[in-house]
């Protein structure tokens, strides 16, 4: 009996890689996100720290107020171009999540043709199996009885 062989075997495979391609991709575009999110964190903790510790100096001169309200507005400039990137990236966030899934989704129906095949050839086997049983069984009786036609034709 020849063993399974499923023809689309290879582009089985091939849409596992492209699933585990996507996948590290995703992955990887979720690493950039939240680098993207701990910058964003860290820059308003900066921001708070730096209000904190001159509001605690004493004397406060002018000078100190005009560098603190520089470093505001440079924060805030950050802040922006953060935000912004923040948003194309979870954008692109997104469309990857969508492609992961579509590639898992096309391996899911590979993987349950092959499941489907596998057992409509295990049924063929079976059956194979089933008949060659049955044949033994006749062709056993069919000699038992000829053996025993034989000894009573002798008697």
């Amino acid at each position: 009996m020849k063993s399974f062989h499923f023809a689309l075997e290879r582009v089985l495979e091939w849409r596992r890689s492209e699933l585990d391609l996507a996948e590290a991709r995703f992955r990887e575009q979720m690493a950039v996100l939240a680098g993207i999110e701990r910058e964003q964190a860290e820059m308003e903790a900066a921001g708070i720290r730096a209000e904190i510790q001159v509001r605690q100096w004493r004397p406060v001169s002018g000078s100190d107020l005009a560098a603190l309200a520089g470093f505001r507005l440079q924060t805030k400039a950050h802040e922006k171009t953060l935000s912004a990137r923040r948003t194309e990236c979870a954008r692109e966030l997104a469309g990857r999540q969508t492609t992961m899934l579509e590639a898992r989704r096309r391996l899911r129906l590979l993987e349950r043709l092959k499941e489907r095949r596998l057992a409509e050839w295990r049924a063929v086997c079976d059956r194979d199996l089933e008949e060659q049983a049955a044949e033994l069984y006749l062709a056993r009786f069919g000699a038992a009885k000829a053996a025993e036609q034989a000894r009573g034709g002798l008697s």
